[in-house]
């Protein structure tokens, strides 16, 4: 239980609308207890009159529908109060299931990016999904019914104990055979509900991944080898549920068992003792196998709670497994802080935690505020790298690196990221509007902002003859817009919040060489009084930065102008000659 605890927090701060529910409980037993009391008043009325020590007819029907009344009024009362208490329980569950769902988001949205290089996106999602609804069975129905259960018997054998004490200890003499059983299922549970989550993950992860790649399936045609695997996975989930209900099964006939055992004996030895005079009553035995078969399905939800709890944990261990891990990448500083665009990298060095590959080695050069700079290499030379660190998104391994003469980490983060405006690599659009994609740059902007930053981005006159326009609904990742669009788009996105900074990552790779120039004509307007960052492997993209840094295996091998980089052999100019004699074939 000790994975559970984390809800503590969550207890507490509905502990006014438990308080209630337990309340609300309390008066329905009560109220339900009273009707197996009517019923042997009922019967002693019935068994006096047969006897002949109640002789008026009349009397005998008074005090019956009396009772009628008495029992329809009791249940009516009961089923009320059950209603409310099922209203709050269940209601207070769906509020944890809220907070708990928005705890999990929030943190993986500050989680560092290493942990969703080391993490599937299933797995991520079937933790936020199908665990946090085991837990609120934990929280809710299993919670309602334990209430419901302890208060039943709390209620149900004090009343026993009252009249009947001996009759009482011989009618629960079984329950001690329930708990013990009932621990012995719990831990196995425990532990195949582990299996099942997990498996489950897999899953998931698996479909996920499927559904997000089923271009590149279909383009080689592996649908049947896919299917195979899919089928595999399904079985060998399909065993571990299987291996789980098998031992969840065993709980309800050890209930129907034991109650049994239960009506058997209060029969019997009840029948004695008003044999042999320690019960005057008949109804009293009446009563009490009306509240054992009262007790049947509290007794039985017990094996199912008790399930719901060891699932539950199980769940709540794996949501912890995430909630424990600390972001690497964390703001230290509440102050605002000013981003004005002046970038200092002071012999940076970088090595990926994960793959343990050494990305940047001692890089140093400066940016004034308002430069433009280019960066150029081979893949895999460190250029997205490095933007990456401007952003903050890693933290060096060693070295330093400033943004406007203070240390990156000495920033509030958050003022940082919104004077950033970046457009990685691989283009990434949600699935909503076109208008709403360009406007998660800068959520108040106007529709003429939005306008303006398309034309910029020269994407305008292509939303425009789509025939819903700006209000276009993307698909997954965006996939209803060609690869050139989706890249100005992303420009768009970038450049309407106006930063300070502005990272291009070689954004510009889909497009053709005549949209290639007009979007830098319009950025190069743009980005006067911005710090601009541009990746790529085209020198005609970068010519006319104010400076260029070529990389090579995380090293800087060559910076300088277009026409200073010109005049000297090396990697730029090699590749500038290239290019030049490839647009001339």
């Amino acid at each position: 239980m000790r994975a559970l605890r984390h809800l503590n927090k969550y207890f507490f701060k509905y502990k006014y609308r438990l308080i209630t529910g337990l309340i609300i409980t309390i008066i329905a037993r009560v109220f339900a207890i009273a009707v197996p009391k009517f019923v042997g008043d009922s019967v002693d009325i019935v068994a006096q009159y047969i006897n002949h020590e109640v002789t008026d007819i009349g009397e005998v029907k008074t005090g019956l529908i009396t009772n009628i009344f008495l029992i329809l009024g009791a249940v009516l009362i009961a089923a009320l109060f059950t209603f409310l208490m099922r209203q709050t329980f269940i209601v207070v569950s769906r509020f944890i299931e809220f907070d708990l769902k928005n705890e999990i988001f929030k943190h993986y949205q500050v989680l560092s990016l290493n942990f969703y290089k080391k993490n599937r996106t299933g797995d991520l999602m079937n933790r936020i999904s199908e665990d946090v609804s085991k837990v609120r069975m934990y929280v809710g129905p299993a919670l309602m019914y334990s209430v419901n259960t302890i208060t039943l018997f709390i209620v149900v054998i004090g009343y026993m104990t009252s009249i009947a004490p001996k009759l009482t200890l011989y009618t629960i003499a079984p329950l001690p055979i329930l708990s013990i059983s009932i621990y012995k299922l719990s831990v196995i549970i425990h532990k195949r509900s582990t299996i099942v989550q997990e498996f489950l993950s897999k899953l998931t992860t698996f479909t996920q991944e499927s559904f997000s790649g089923i271009s590149v399936i279909k383009a080689y045609g592996i649908e049947p080898q896919n299917l195979t695997y899919f089928t595999e996975l399904s079985n060998t989930s399909k065993e571990k549920n299987i291996d789980l209900v098998k031992v969840q099964a065993l709980f309800f006939p050890l209930m129907v068992l034991l109650i049994g055992l239960s009506n058997l004996l209060v029969i019997y030895i009840g029948g004695n003792q008003f044999i042999d005079g320690t019960i005057t009553d008949l109804g009293v035995i009446v009563e009490f196998i009306i509240f054992v078969n009262m007790l049947t399905w509290p007794v039985a939800t017990v094996g199912w709670v008790t399930s719901i709890v060891q699932q539950a944990e199980a769940s709540q261990l794996r949501i912890n497994e995430f909630l424990s891990q600390e972001p690497e990448i964390t703001n230290t500083v509440t102050d605002t802080t000013p981003v004005q665009g002046k970038v200092s990298f002071d012999n940076v060095s970088f090595t990926y935690e994960d793959t343990n590959i050494t990305a940047l080695q001692n890089i140093s050069f400066k940016v004034d505020s308002g430069q433009t700079i280019a960066i150029i290499g081979k893949t895999g030379s460190g250029k997205s790298t490095l933007l990456d660190l401007i952003g903050r998104l890693y933290d060096v391994s060693s070295g330093g690196l400033q943004i406007d003469d203070t240390p990156i980490r000495q920033l509030n983060i958050t003022d940082l990221r919104k004077n950033i405006g970046y457009v990685p690599q691989d283009a990434f659009l949600f699935s909503d509007s076109i208008k709403n994609n360009i406007k998660f740059g800068k959520e108040e902007a106007t529709d003429e902002e939005v306008y303006t930053a398309a034309k910029n981005a020269v994407v305008h006159k292509n939303i425009i003859g789509f025939s819903k326009g700006y209000e276009t609904i993307l698909g997954e990742r965006g996939i209803t817009l060609s690869g050139g669009q989706k890249q100005r788009v992303s420009i768009a996105r970038a450049i309407i919040k106006e930063p300070s900074i502005l990272l291009f990552d070689d954004c510009l790779s889909a497009v053709d060489t005549e949209t290639e120039e007009e979007i830098l004509t319009n950025l190069s307007k743009i980005s006067k009084n911005k710090t601009t960052f541009i990746v790529s492997h085209r020198v005609s993209t970068i010519k006319n930065a104010e400076k260029i840094i070529v990389l090579e295996k995380g090293q800087i091998i060559q910076q300088g102008t277009h026409n200073q980089l010109l005049e000297r052999d090396g990697y730029y100019k090699e590749l500038y000659l290239k290019q030049l004699s490839e647009k001339e074939i």
